[in-house]
């Protein structure tokens, strides 16, 4: 099923590749015009952005590193400046990092920190002043926020089960002005931060009940459906595609 998105202006952090790349793509398919920020991958982002002009929306690339509050603040205006408002925050921008944690560098535990939770919230504040009554925040957290099934993700987990209260939270905060906030919750899925084909995915492939990894367009379809009008009365709630890891 299809959600028209049409006229409404979307920020899509962390977009250049992967999940973040599929879930601009498709907003843009449905009608939206899309800004996604980067960090490194200029080309890469600039061909997202090509991308998204193609299917005759307005599509723009701004580098920016999720990790500085400053940068995430600065990546907002700019959105609103080139798209002309902005009515749909999609929260994407993450990192993973992992090992035990008594073997996990300093500059690893804070880099987690400040990109999956600070990130988040200081581009959710400075998209606040600009979101309209009705508009639409969703954040991508991970089905490890509600279950640690293997062995070396305990900060990065520590760090998406965060997000799960700054969901709920602002979901009640927000509610009077119409405005959701929900979560999607991606499992094993098949991108350059966890290929299918990688070290550790046969013991992760072990634990979905499908027996098999995701695919970027999954998480995509359950962003546009909680974006859509189609979600007006979802609120504080969080959509776990993970092929049954957590079943």
């Amino acid at each position: 099923m299809s959600y028209s998105l049409s006229g409404k202006r979307a920020l899509v952090t962390g977009a250049s590749r992967g999940l973040g790349k599929a879930i601009a793509l498709t907003l843009a398919r449905a009608g939206a015009d899309v800004a996604i920020t980067y960090e490194k991958s200029a080309q890469k982002a600039e061909a997202v952005a090509e991308e998204i002009r193609a299917l005759g929306r307005n599509g723009v690339a701004i580098q920016a590193d999720s990790g500085d509050p400053q940068a995430a603040q600065a990546s907002v205006a700019q959105a609103v400046s080139q798209l002309g408002g902005l009515d749909i925050l999609i929260n994407n921008a993450g990192i993973a990092r992992g090992g035990p944690l008594e073997s996990m560098s300093q500059a690893d535990i804070d880099a987690l920190i400040n990109v999956n939770i600070r990130g988040v919230v200081y581009t959710t504040q400075a998209a606040l002043a600009h979101l309209p009554d009705g508009a639409r925040i969703i954040n991508i957290g991970s089905s490890l926020s509600d279950r640690v099934p293997f062995k070396g993700v305990t900060i990065y987990s520590m760090t998406k089960s965060a997000l799960n209260s700054l969901t709920r939270g602002l979901a009640r905060d927000l509610g009077a002005r119409g405005i959701t906030v929900n979560m999607v919750k991606p499992g094993s899925t098949d991108s350059d931060m966890n290929p299918a084909d990688g070290e550790q995915a046969d013991e992760q492939r072990s634990f979905t009940a499908l027996g098999h990894y995701g695919e970027p367009q999954d998480i995509a379809e359950a962003v546009a459906f909680l974006a859509s009008p189609a979600a007006k009365h979802i609120t504080g709630a969080d959509i776990v595609v993970d092929g049954g890891t957590n079943a």
